[in-house]
């Protein structure tokens, strides 16, 4: 897959979904703390999420990086806008604004 269509697939999949987390493993199964973490703090605001499993996706992972300009993952974003990894959406489910983000994304 070339890089310029891997880009377009990233932004099909942030554009075609509300809620996206580019993760290690599944929810179901997550394959780093990291990960396990953030799709906790998601499934507790109970709304589906569609994820993405970067470790059967090598072009993915490798090319998200550069999309997002951010270095590590988990990965979120919410109506199509990077929130952050683990520790961000962490902070933000504590205080509750992670359930107002994804309410706000869904609804809309």
């Amino acid at each position: 897959m070339s890089i310029m269509s891997v880009m377009d697939t990233i932004k099909e999949q942030i554009e075609g979904n509300p809620i996206i987390l580019y993760m290690k493993g599944s929810p179901q199964q997550p394959q780093c703390g990291f990960s396990a973490k953030t799709s906790q703090a998601l499934i507790a605001c109970e709304e589906r999420f569609a994820f993405i499993n970067i470790l059967e996706y090598p072009d993915i992972r490798e090319n998200l990086k550069t999309y997002s300009n951010w270095p590590t993952f988990p990965q979120l974003y919410i109506s199509g806008e990077l929130v952050g990894g683990c520790d961000i959406v962490t902070e933000l489910y504590e205080s509750g604004e992670l359930k107002k983000m994804i309410e706000a994304a869904v609804a809309s």
